[in-house]
Parts: C-alpha cells; sequence; structure tokens
C-alpha cells in the first residue's frame, strides 16, 4: 500500500515538474499572431515611374499570421492606404499635366521565409531574436471613387526584418509593392487627361499596370501555444 501510494505521488509530482523543465530546456512556439501596421505608402505608375517614397502618403491596417516552423509562416493582411501622384515635371503626355489622389483597400495573403530561425533564442533550436526575411503571395486591391469603382488582383513581393520583443511580442518593418492588374488606380477625374492609356497604345499582362509600395512598421501579439507533451 505505501508503495502504491508512493508511485502516485512521484507521478503526480512528475506532471507537475514536468511542464515546467520542458519549457526551461527549450522555447515555446505559438501558433498564431495578430496585430496591427502602420506606416507610409506610393504609386507608381505613369504618373511616377521611378520615384521611390515620392508622393507619400499615410496607411494602416490589421496583419494575422500563422507560424508554420521557425523559418516559414502564412501571413495575411488588410490594409487601407492612400496613393497620389503628379506629372508636372515629369514625361509630358499629350493631354497636358494631370494629378490624382484615392483611398485604396488591401486585401491579401502572403508567403513569407526567414532566413534564420525566428524565436527567443533559447533552448537547442539556436532561434534568433533577431531575423530577416522576404514574401510574396497574391492579393486584392479595391479602389472606390471619385471616378469609378476598381477592383483588380494584385501581386505583393517584399523584404522585412522582425525582432521577438517579448516572449509573445513581435515587432518589425517591411517594405513591400503591390503590383496590380489594372491601370484604372490613377483615373480619378473625368475632366482630367487620362493615364490608363495616356499614349494611346494598348498593353497587356503586367505592363504598364499601376503599383503601389507600403513601408511599415508592425506589432504583433502571440496566440495559442504549441504545448509539447511530456515523455520522460
Amino acid at each position: 500500500m505505501k508503495l502504491l501510494v508512493r508511485k502516485i505521488g512521484l507521478l503526480l509530482l512528475g506532471a507537475l515538474l514536468c511542464p515546467t523543465m520542458l519549457l526551461r530546456a527549450e522555447e515555446l512556439e505559438y501558433r498564431y499572431e495578430i496585430g496591427a501596421m502602420t506606416g507610409g505608402s506610393f504609386y507608381l505608375g505613369d504618373a511616377n515611374y521611378t520615384g521611390m517614397f515620392k508622393n507619400l502618403n499615410l496607411m494602416g491596417g490589421a496583419l494575422w499570421r500563422y507560424n508554420l516552423n521557425p523559418r516559414m509562416a502564412i501571413k495575411a493582411n488588410l490594409a487601407l492606404a492612400r496613393i497620389s501622384g503628379d506629372t508636372a515635371g515629369d514625361n509630358k503626355f499629350p493631354g497636358g499635366d494631370t494629378s490624382f489622389s484615392r483611398t485604396l483597400y488591401d486585401l491579401g495573403a502572403q508567403f513569407e521565409y526567414n532566413f534564420f530561425a525566428y524565436g527567443e533564442g533559447t533552448g537547442y533550436k539556436r532561434t534568433h531574436r533577431l531575423a530577416p526575411y522576404i514574401f510574396g503571395g497574391l492579393g486584392f486591391t479595391f479602389a472606390p471613387e471619385p471616378k469609378d469603382n476598381v477592383f483588380t488582383a494584385n501581386i505583393p513581393l517584399g523584404v522585412g526584418v522582425k525582432y521577438k520583443f517579448a516572449p509573445r511580442v513581435n515587432v518589425g518593418c517591411e517594405l513591400s509593392f503591390r503590383f496590380s492588374l489594372s491601370d484604372k488606380l490613377d483615373v480619378t477625374d473625368a475632366n482630367l487627361p487620362q493615364l490608363d492609356d495616356p499614349y494611346g497604345i494598348k498593353s497587356d499582362g503586367l505592363k504598364n499596370k499601376d503599383s503601389y509600395a507600403f513601408l511599415a512598421i508592425f506589432l504583433t501579439y502571440d496566440l495559442s501555444p504549441k504545448y509539447r507533451r511530456c515523455n520522460n
């Protein structure tokens, strides 16, 4: 009887101590991240061919990330941004100088790849608190009036860096380009020269299409820890 009681006591003690010992031996991973981002947005198209960060506007949004493993993740975002452009001083169009400004909504999903295994930097996995990454995916852009509602797909590509500020808090910065399949994001006023086909030359594919970019900082919080089973 005493032996049985002793065995039960040891099992209970092991059940209590095992998770603590395990967490000390390796860092705890989390499945999801949820957070917010903010920063600047700018446009690239007929009214701005190569001017990085020209006519910079504000953007903001929410993001959700599913961590497949310390090196790979799937991210979704919903962003609200402002873009604008002005042809004054740039290429001269047959219709004369023009400008535009409009709000757009961006919904997308991307696959991320971290160059280093990302984590708290503790345990045997040799993770890093600081990790640069690249990403690409598929998204959708909706730009409501002032002239016509524009709904189009876009291809997001970008680079970023993330830092594990605390065991469940992540901060980072990323630069992404959204290559849209529309040439009408810069068309907002029927009374101004049109930028969807300024030279009357038709195009297909991604050629002569409008694009925009986000330079954003983000803050996310980890959810749903991946608890490990104690095998000792």
